[in-house]
């Protein structure tokens, strides 16, 4: 008799706030849980998350839009959120929108033609304050080469250098950007993270409520943790080509 699998894939979809909750306070040897405790680990949860910030880019939080170029502007801002302020205007397929949540500007190029044959991207440098603050016409109206991004408590925002003209006005600004992980919410949400992040999730959970709960085993969790972690950044992403040439020289006689 052949063996009977599930048929699913979707563990990860519900596998709620809750649950994460309670696995996470049984490594540590706490089972049946008060309500303090539930929302304190709901607490840590999203200050995981925010400590995953500091670990790299994660390639599922990875998202590419169209930003709309005004004459003369050269400040785009992308708030934390609405109730911020208004993002800058972006287009990702023929609906004008705003786009929030973001972390990081990563590349940034300029785009004609979009949504035709003939589109074509010309990527443009990032730069950094003081090279920045080292343009002498902040204001010069021509094709935008240069971008510089300031990452702040609420907002980010990108800096293109020149300005546009009437003609780049009427182009765009294609990013990749990298976005901030969703907090955790209602217990009976899923998490915004794939399922090759849950084992880490989950160990760095117990990890935080050991250091509260159970301060004995803070290091043996942590190390734990840190492992489980480490193989799923090395998996994360999608891997390009790789290509070794041995070098050819030939020796020189004297």
């Amino acid at each position: 008799m052949a063996n009977t699998t599930s048929g699913t894939v979707t563990f990860d979809k519900t596998y709620a706030i809750d649950d994460i909750i309670t696995d996470a306070y049984e490594r540590i040897g706490l089972v049946g849980s008060s309500g303090n405790q539930i929302k304190s680990a709901r607490r840590s949860l999203n200050i995981l998350f925010q400590e995953w910030g500091n670990r790299g880019i994660h390639y599922w939080e990875v998202g590419d839009t169209n930003v709309d170029l005004v004459q003369g502007q050269a400040e785009y801002i992308f708030y934390r959120a609405t109730g911020d302020g208004t993002s800058a205007t972006t287009v990702g397929g023929t609906t004008d929108t705003a786009t929030y949540g973001l972390s990081d500007i990563t590349q940034c190029a300029y785009r004609t033609n979009k949504g035709t044959t003939s589109e074509a991207d010309t990527a443009m440098s990032k730069i950094d304050r003081s090279d920045y603050a080292g343009t002498a016409n902040k204001l010069t109206q021509s094709t935008p080469s240069q971008f510089w991004v300031q990452r702040f408590i609420d907002k980010v925002t990108l800096t293109i250098y020149p300005t546009p003209n009437s003609t780049a006005a009427s182009n765009f600004l294609h990013i990749y950007f990298t976005k901030r992980i969703q907090d955790a919410g209602v217990f009976t949400n899923a998490t915004d993270v794939p399922y090759r992040f849950v084992p880490c999730m989950t160990a760095g959970l117990a990890f935080y409520l050991a250091q509260k709960f159970a301060p004995q085993r803070t290091q043996e969790l942590k190390m734990l943790y840190e492992d489980e972690l480490a193989r799923a950044l090395k998996e994360d992403g999608s891997a390009s080509s790789t290509y070794i040439t041995p070098k050819t020289y030939y020796p020189a006689y004297t």
